[in-house]
């Protein structure tokens, strides 16, 4: 039971660890990465569909993204997705291809997105904790019915404990690293 308990928690962290990854992956950089347009969704026959499943995003250069669009009757359509997503950027369109030029970032972005940053890595950390919370609740459950001793509980809860400082310690690793990428000039 507390096994069943301590794998669940793991899990959600995990989950949470996954989920501040993709939320730094939308935090863009001075350098060209397909992945900040993942956000991005065009309207493709009436239906909003990710942008990966209409083009195919490369980067050209390390400021520039050139997207090969599979529906050439579509390439107004990416185009303008990507000009009104809140990313910032203006795209070009050379015929078939469309290169998404990365502006350098200014102090003050590079400052707004790593605000942005502590603010997403903060939000995982309460989840992480969010997480803890239940555990123990749960743990504090089966002590209640005499399902668990009162050492199982304490070592179960130390336990639960020093698995929230891993994570916490892991998003507090990425977000330096994003950090020190964020202010790479």
């Amino acid at each position: 039971m507390i096994d069943e308990i301590k794998k669940d928690a793991q899990a959600r962290m995990t989950k949470t660890l996954e989920a501040l990854g993709h939320a730094f992956a939308k935090i863009r950089t001075g350098r060209a990465h397909p992945s900040i347009l993942d956000s991005v969704m065009v309207s493709y026959y009436g239906s909003d569909t990710p942008l990966r499943q209409v083009a195919n995003v490369t980067v050209e250069d390390s400021r520039t993204l050139a997207l090969s669009v599979f529906d050439k009757s579509m390439i107004q359509a990416v185009e303008k997705a990507i000009m009104t997503s809140d990313l910032g950027l203006n795209p070009a369109t050379a015929g078939t291809t469309i290169r998404v030029p990365m502006p350098a970032l200014t102090e003050e972005t590079r400052k707004g997105f790593t605000k942005q940053a502590r603010a997403e890595a903060e939000q995982a950390r309460v989840s992480v904790r969010n997480i803890r919370r239940d555990a123990l609740a749960q743990l504090k459950d089966l002590l209640k019915e005499k399902e668990i001793s009162e050492d199982e509980d304490r070592r179960a809860q130390d336990e639960v404990q020093k698995l929230t400082d891993k994570y916490v310690a892991e998003v507090d690793k990425a977000l330096e690293a994003k950090e020190a990428d964020l202010m790479a000039v």
